[in-house]
């Protein structure tokens, strides 16, 4: 194949995700030449599949509570069914105006979009299409995809990336998974009027603390969705109305549709990462400090990387990366307090050790503190499930972790990891005026 002749640049950019696109513009404003290759749509798994059309999925599936609650509020609303149809649409529109606001930004620092799937033809060399590209330094940024399990009749099921490609949801659903995109996408169509059945090998979502999933699994059940742990899917097949799924205790489960949330994996295939000389382990790309590979100019942000795999996290190892290689500004992502939030109905929201983490590793030295009540907002209507808050405590009343369950949780636990990070004590909480009537000030009043 002839090949176009090669084009040279500081820095060579594979894929346009959060961490990439970060990289990208940060690398440029330092005066760095920089192409950056997409195969697909700019903006990455957040902003295309992600995080931005979950979060508009979660408002929409929230309103049907909203206007359940009118009555007790004076507002006489009459039963509606929501047109999911409509709500996709806007969504996917909301989608195009941001996809178009990533490529002109880099645009405007002066970044080269060069569209296609890149291949390493060696360590200095991506192939894309027909160009071939010469960087001076390499970043891998290509991030993840759903993992499609080695399951008989996989193929008949929905990933996560499929949801918002669909016209419409379906009526009924069988979720397979216990993550966050599992329960949050049950909560979704539970919100929207879809019957769900959610199937979870062992419990939702491990490794957080144990005391607040059980508040949001009490909530999610109080809303309808039927959650069965214990079992696994065998296999899954066509029927006249949908789909069937073979559960490893002999029982079967029917919906119109099957929505497999197994776990993402990094999207690696085709980079031809061996060319290149990059190791892999598992199915991840080892980095250091710096984010730097094996390959001494190959570095690598990310969901591709063995690290935690949060948007913030990789747009903060993108930049902190730019600045050291072209900004002479060094520095390295923290990621030892990094807040996290799952947007279940209702919210959860941690920052810090679980209660479990914290007694695994500093024994009888640890103390909680917890609060489980109805917020204000639910008196009126008399549903929805309690808030539950928790402090986990060390040595001298150290605050090692902060955990939320309730409305807003994940806008408070932002302000609580400040608080984390500076080292706060409990009695630095105690201190603090409460702010009432709220949520948040159970967090400085608790005992």
């Amino acid at each position: 194949m002839v090949h176009q002749d090669e084009r040279c640049f500081d820095l060579v950019v594979v894929g346009a995700g959060s961490g990439g696109l970060a990289a990208a513009k940060r690398a440029a404003s330092h005066g760095a030449s920089v192409a950056i290759v997409e195969g697909g749509r700019v903006g990455g798994t957040c902003v295309i599949r992600g995080c931005v059309p979950k979060k508009l999925l979660v408002y929409g599936s929230a309103v049907g509570e909203q206007l359940a609650d009118g009555p007790s509020y004076g507002w006489p609303v009459p039963p509606v069914a929501p047109q999911t149809h409509v709500l996709l649409d806007h969504v996917r529109r909301e989608v195009d105006r941001l996809n178009g606001i990533h490529e002109a930004a880099l645009n405007r620092a002066g970044v080269v979009l060069v569209r296609g799937w890149g291949r390493f033809l060696d360590a200095q060399r991506l192939l894309v299409g027909e160009q071939v590209l010469r960087g001076e330094t390499i970043l891998i940024a290509v991030g993840g995809q759903p993992v499609r399990p080695h399951l008989p009749g996989a193929e008949l099921a929905l990933v996560s990336d499929d949801l918002f490609l669909l016209e419409r949801f379906p009526s009924s659903m069988v979720i397979i998974g216990g993550g966050y995109i599992a329960c949050e996408f049950a909560c979704i169509l539970r919100g929207l009027g879809v019957a769900v059945t959610q199937i979870v090998r062992r419990q939702l979502l491990r490794g957080f603390d144990r005391g607040c999933v059980a508040s949001v699994e009490a909530g999610m059940m109080e809303k309808g969705l039927v959650v069965r742990k214990g079992v696994s899917p065998q296999a899954i097949s066509s029927t006249t109305t949908g789909r069937r799924v073979e559960l490893s205790d002999g029982s079967t489960v029917e919906a119109e549709a099957v929505l497999l949330a197994t776990g993402r994996t990094p999207r690696l295939d085709g980079l031809n990462l061996a060319a290149a000389g990059v190791a892999v382990a598992g199915p991840r790309i080892p980095v250091d400090g710096d984010q730097r590979t094996n390959v001494a100019h190959i570095f690598a942000v990310g969901d591709v990387t063995d690290r935690i795999n949060l948007t913030p996290v990789a747009v903060d190892e993108g930049r902190a990366f730019a600045d050291s290689r072209f900004g002479q500004t060094p520095r390295h992502t923290d990621h030892s307090l990094v807040a996290s939030a799952v947007f279940t109905q209702p919210e959860l929201a941690t920052v810090g050790l679980s209660e479990e983490a914290a007694r695994q590793r500093h024994g009888d030295q640890v103390r909680v503190c917890e609060a489980r009540f109805r917020s204000l907002s639910r008196a009126l209507p008399k549903t929805g499930s309690p808030c539950h808050l928790k402090l986990v405590l060390g040595l001298q009343e150290r605050v090692l972790g902060c955990h939320m369950v309730g409305e807003h949780s994940a806008e408070i636990i932002q302000m609580a990891a400040i608080a984390l990070g500076m080292g706060a004590t409990k009695a630095d909480f105690d201190r603090t005026m409460a702010l009432h009537p709220s949520i948040s000030e159970e967090f400085v009043t608790m005992g």
